[in-house]
């Protein structure tokens, strides 16, 4: 750059062995705008943006002028983008891919490039491609470790993919998309994994503490609905304990243990999720259909919990799609989780799952908020008023049992997709607590207004 500026020149290439690239310096009076750069053989080169794709290129990226905007910003006025090529990169022969090309590409603008309106674009192109494309990223750091999450791929014709990449935040990766542009993430990446650990790790506490009074304490005097619920501590206590326990053992690098912890994490969080479904099957039971008793009935909900979960993570183990994700900062650190690496499986999985448990809890939610405000409405003419906070406690408490709160994750699109990620992270995060709350405190002022138990009826209708 001090010879560049000595010369007066803006681009300048640049030859390392195998490496090649261009340093392109556009000072505060050029006009900004979105810049091309393509690769031939021998060199980087400047393209034009306003023509089309040359399908014979290798390579071809367009950054936004809002990039240049931001690298301008810390540059002193100067807009500065490197762009590299390496050829001949090595790959760990313990994975069955190959690198496009032989070729791995690099840019950096001397600046934290995040919240793009605008995305980076990268075009990579093959004569008669072979086999299944997936754009990858590698930190740059460590061993030569590709992942796929948070990059989606698609494939313009027969020999182009193109490639946008993004990655989640902490917690709310559980549940977000990987396919949308995330970059206004990183700056808050920080600030949602403080949320999430001291919200995981308040809600285990308590949730231990739930557990201990129940089983030393209450479980003599516990009935259906106490125990659905004790399963459902269990579930979060679990999911809570990998979720802190991830980051730790990702960074070890440690394969095995990757997996393991990433199949648990899951396992748990698909539990959670079952346990919603049957505490709002449950509540419909006993608080709508009424008088109605299933043979076996704890059994068979304790086996279906716990059961469900267990061919679905197996399934997704035997693909290999749990594998160690990065997740970027602003600040330059990067946070490392094991998790799902393929969209397609997350979608499908994760909010696939989430989405059908979610249509059934809602359904009932609305049932029974609808049967609560029936039944103010005659304590009220019968002169006993129930009041408002009462009432409010009573949704309050359904919401969280039936786990409506991970519905924010649906929300996360647009100008709410920073705000939905924050209330996501509390929510979600502090969920364990506020169970406790209501195991402790608000339990009996719900279940006291409605039966809970098929005991209770004086008439039943079996289900075998």
């Amino acid at each position: 750059m001090e010879e560049m500026e000595k010369n007066n020149r803006s681009k300048e290439q640049i030859v390392m062995g195998d490496v090649i690239g261009l340093l392109h310096i556009q000072d505060e009076n050029t006009e900004t705008r979105d810049t091309c750069y393509s690769s031939d053989p021998n060199r980087i080169n400047v393209t034009d943006c306003q023509s089309d794709l040359n399908t014979d290129i290798p390579w071809y990226v367009r950054i936004p002028s809002e990039a240049s905007n931001k690298s301008r910003l810390e540059n002193n006025g100067r807009a500065v983008l490197v762009v590299l090529r390496f050829k001949n990169m090595g790959k760990d022969e313990t994975e069955n891919y190959t690198v496009l090309n032989n070729e791995v590409y690099g840019i950096t603008m001397r600046a934290k490039i995040s919240n793009l309106t605008n995305k980076i674009e990268m075009f990579f192109t093959q004569k008669e491609l072979v086999g299944e494309a997936s754009c990858s990223s590698w930190d740059g750091k460590g061993n030569l470790t590709w992942t796929t999450f948070g990059c989606a791929t698609k494939k313009i014709n027969k020999n182009t993919i193109q490639c946008l990449c993004s990655h989640l935040t902490f917690f709310a990766v559980l549940m977000s998309p990987p396919g949308v542009n995330l970059n206004s993430t990183a700056e808050n990446v920080e600030a949602l994994s403080f949320i999430s650990s001291i919200g995981c790790g308040i809600s285990m506490f308590f949730l231990s503490v739930g557990l201990f009074m129940h089983f030393l304490l209450r479980k003599a005097k516990s009935n259906q609905a106490t125990k659905i619920l004790m399963n459902m501590f269990v579930a979060l206590f679990l999911l809570n304990l990998s979720f802190l326990s991830n980051e730790s053992i990702a960074n070890t690098e440690d394969k095995a243990a990757c997996v393991f912890i990433a199949l648990l994490m899951h396992y748990s969080m698909l539990a959670t999720f079952n346990w919603f479904f049957i505490q709002a099957l449950h509540m419909y039971l006993w608080l709508i259909r009424q008088n109605v008793t299933v043979t076996n009935y704890m059994r068979k909900i304790t086996v279906f919990g716990w059961m469900i979960p267990a061919p679905i993570v197996v399934a997704v183990v035997s693909l290999g799609e749990y594998k160690e994700v990065i997740i970027t900062a602003t600040s330059g650190k990067n946070r490392r989780m094991c998790w799902i690496t393929d969209p397609l499986i997350h979608y499908i999985v994760n909010l696939g799952y989430y989405a059908l448990v979610f249509i059934f809890t809602t359904g009932v939610f609305i049932m029974i908020v609808t049967k609560i405000v029936q039944a103010r409405h005659i304590k009220v003419a019968d002169g006993k008023s129930c009041t408002f906070r009462k009432q409010l406690m009573m949704v309050l408490s359904l919401f969280l049992l039936f786990g409506l709160t991970w519905a924010v994750a649906f929300f996360s699109y647009g100008p709410m997709l920073i705000p939905s990620y924050y209330i996501f992270t509390f929510l979600n995060s502090f969920q364990g607590f506020f169970l406790f709350l209501y195991y402790n405190h608000i339990h009996n002022d719900v279940a006291g207004n409605f039966s809970d138990d098929p005991e209770s009826s004086s008439s039943t209708t079996t289900i075998v």
